[in-house]
């Protein structure tokens, strides 16, 4: 009991200390274009370039909003050590899925469903790994479609990370001070009858529009 009261303090002086230094070194600061700060349930789907994304996008949202918000990240990446797995899980409460379907022995949908079915939220970057050619969003992988189907009554909200790539490069653990925006869009949804590569199209679509930089959308 006294260990798991521990790790809660932790994780909730973790959490706040992040979104404090993720504020101070990058002046992060959200552009709510689409919707508004919300206690709905909710799948925030973003772009992805930097293991620091959903740092950022969590620091933007209101301290009970992201008390209740998990980031789906890569078991094959922050499983590797008992260190990455205790930061990752216990810390930041984040999700691990195992991308690897011949090693995995759970199915990422069941964990993530168990996660919605528990009241939580999710941060998903739907390409699936990190972009960090600095090319436009890669195609969606099927997971966002999925859960949209089968939660239908959680919102789905595109937001886009400007600038973190450059913030927290590839291979890098120090970030490089820089401002930061993150833009949250209207939450979309699949239509009647959309069929699954026409709705990951769209998705992608309505998140790379919320580029902030000219010509980049």
């Amino acid at each position: 009991m006294a260990k798991e009261i521990l790790v809660r303090f932790l994780r909730a002086v973790t959490s706040a200390g992040l979104a404090a230094f993720a504020r101070v070194v990058t002046g992060v600061r959200p552009l709510w274009l689409g919707t508004t700060p919300s206690d709905r349930q909710r799948i925030y789907f973003a772009n992805h370039a930097s293991h620091g994304d959903f740092i950022l996008l969590s620091a933007c949202l209101p301290a009970r909003e992201r008390e209740r918000t998990r980031a789906v990240a890569a078991a094959d990446y922050w499983g590797k050590s008992r260190l990455r797995r205790f930061i990752a899980e216990d810390m930041l409460r984040s999700v691990l899925i195992n991308r690897n379907f011949v090693e995995r022995k759970e199915d990422p949908m069941a964990v993530m469903l168990g996660v919605l079915d528990q009241g939580d939220s999710l941060i998903l970057f739907p390409e699936g790994t990190r972009n960090t050619t600095g090319m436009p969003i890669q195609p969606f992988k099927s997971g966002l479609y999925n859960l949209a189907l089968a939660r239908p009554d959680v919102e789905l909200v595109p937001c886009y990370i400007e600038n973190m790539s450059r913030v927290l490069p590839k291979g890098e653990f120090l970030p490089v001070p820089l401002l930061c925006r993150v833009v949250f869009g209207a939450p979309i949804a699949p239509g009647a009858n959309e069929e699954r590569h026409a709705f990951l199209s769209r998705a992608r679509d309505t998140l790379a529009a919320l580029d902030p930089r000219p010509g980049r959308r």
